[in-house]
């Protein structure tokens, strides 16, 4: 198999199957962190689909990171850019975690765990979210988080460490965690 950034040349060049290889193993990913992000799978699907095509037409001079990081770069601009023109969060946390009806993304993720997982991911700040989302969803590095988010690594690790204590708390009281 080819990695990805030779995929991404021969994609660029017309090959089809090239382009799908490339979809296929990085679709998913971006939809759960975009959606994660913006609150919403249909904006999820959406971005992700924008994503590849500012990919395909991107003009890359080098490869410093991993492919993976260039295109969550991309995806990660374009739904802050979603979430901000949508008054910068999505319904209020508290209406999310207090409301028990479904919403279209809560049917989307029919494991009861990851809804819970989800619901306490939207409740934290935009910072924490954010940071979390690209970790453990985007699974990227801390070094890759501080370059796509552009700030500090120090900020990045602080923010996580924050997130993950304030999300393990609430897990807690919803009895995902002991």
């Amino acid at each position: 198999m080819i990695d990805d950034w030779q995929c991404l040349e021969t994609a660029q060049g017309g090959d089809e199957k090239a382009w799908r290889d490339l979809f296929d193993r990085h679709y998913p990913s971006l939809v759960k962190m975009i959606s994660c992000i913006t609150g919403s799978i249909e904006a999820g699907h959406d971005l992700a689909q924008e994503s590849f095509v500012r990919l395909l037409h991107a003009r890359i001079t080098h490869r410093s990171g991993t492919f993976k990081s260039f295109l969550s770069t991309i995806a990660y601009r374009l739904a802050l850019k979603e979430r901000s023109r949508h008054n910068s969060h999505p319904p209020s946390d508290s209406a999310l975690i207090a409301d028990n009806s479904p919403s279209p993304l809560e049917l989307a993720i029919r494991d009861e765990t990851d809804r819970i997982i989800f619901q306490v991911i939207q409740s934290l700040s935009a910072e924490h979210r954010e940071i979390l989302t690209l970790r453990f969803i985007g699974g990227q590095s801390y070094e890759e988080i501080a370059s796509i988010t552009e700030v500090p690594i120090g900020t990045v690790k602080s923010r996580m460490f924050y997130a993950v204590k304030i999300s393990r708390e609430m897990l807690k009281e919803r009895g995902v965690f002991k």
